[in-house]
């Protein structure tokens, strides 16, 4: 089969903890690719080499694995290296984004509002967070996603699991601030000063509770799209949201979470630059309620894979 794009592989799967949604996403983004005319094929890259993926000759590849080694800069540069291109965004904007602590750094130092955060080196921190971010806070790996390994801690004697919990996942433990009121999540297209804000989605959770089960299993989650907000605040959300995701140096999509509190202040709460694709995702919703299919915005994506890295002149 002859496509524009040539002979494609969507990267899924992996050796994350977040392996099982990525093979849900992968399976998704390939079957449409496949019905629009693509000649696209699965990879899992958690079960292959990286032998098996040079070999592969692909023309260009579909990233849809989330978490470690998929969405943290590593299998990107390993694909610039191979010079093929690739979906998301480059080395260093996928390594800032999936670390929450260095992604606060960015966004304070360029005056984007996020929560409060301490990092936890062990027992004695304990107090000092609680003192400087009051309680409830939130503790979660700095490097997960998914919620995977998150606690809401609404007294000091909870914090000793909740941070065992966190430290199953990562070296390191993030403190935040926690942020009560309305959640919603900004899907974003484009680089640079091309980038654009979706449609917002709102989530609303049983008992606010959004897990991993409520994430992509249940159906009692309620998503709304576009979220009932007022112009100019949707405007301002969808704005910080691009802001949020330039100032990392983010490329091709994402999706910026916040929290909307009782001020209608937005805080922005992390940059995912390999979201979710699949029936519970959404980036999805947010493309839908624009008036784009999944399989449009799985070839819009695609379309926008490339080399982050430009070789100097002259070299191989």
């Amino acid at each position: 089969m002859i496509t524009p794009f040539g002979h494609v592989g969507v990267l899924y799967g992996g050796r994350s903890a977040e392996r099982e949604v990525s093979l849900m996403s992968g399976t998704g983004v390939c079957a449409a690719l496949r019905a629009e005319g693509v000649d696209a094929h699965l990879f899992d890259t958690g079960t292959r080499t990286l032998i098996d993926l040079a070999n592969a000759g692909f023309d260009r590849v579909f990233i849809a694995l989330h978490g470690r080694y998929g969405e943290d800069g590593t299998v990107q540069g390993m694909l610039e290296l191979m010079r093929v291109p690739y979906t998301g965004s480059g080395t260093l904007a996928s390594s800032l984004a999936m670390d929450k602590i260095m992604t606060k750094k960015v966004w304070l130092e360029c005056g984007l509002p996020t929560p409060a955060y301490a990092v936890l080196a062990g027992a004695a921190d304990f107090d000092r967070s609680i003192a400087d971010l009051g309680l409830p806070l939130i503790v979660k790996p700095p490097h997960e996603g998914s919620t995977l390994g998150l606690t809401r801690v609404t007294e000091a004697s909870q914090m000793p699991a909740a941070y065992a919990l966190a430290a199953r996942y990562d070296a390191q433990v993030l403190a935040e601030a926690f942020v009560a009121g309305r959640e919603l999540t900004v899907p974003i297209l484009g680089k640079g000063s091309t980038a654009r804000a979706l449609p917002i989605v709102e989530i609303v959770a049983p008992q606010g509770n959004y897990d991993y089960e409520h994430k992509y299993a249940s159906n009692d989650t309620q998503y709304i799209c576009p979220a009932r907000l007022d112009p100019a605040l949707a405007r301002e959300v969808q704005r910080l949201a691009v802001e949020s995701y330039t100032s990392l140096g983010c490329e091709g999509w994402g999706r910026a979470d916040f929290m909307l509190d009782a001020q209608d202040r937005p805080w922005l709460l992390e940059m995912n630059t390999s979201p979710g694709m699949t029936s519970h995702s959404l980036v999805p919703m947010g493309a839908k309620a624009e008036g784009m299919s999944y399989s449009q915005l799985c070839l819009t994506i695609l379309q926008s894979a490339s080399c982050k890295v430009q070789p100097p002149p002259g070299s191989y």
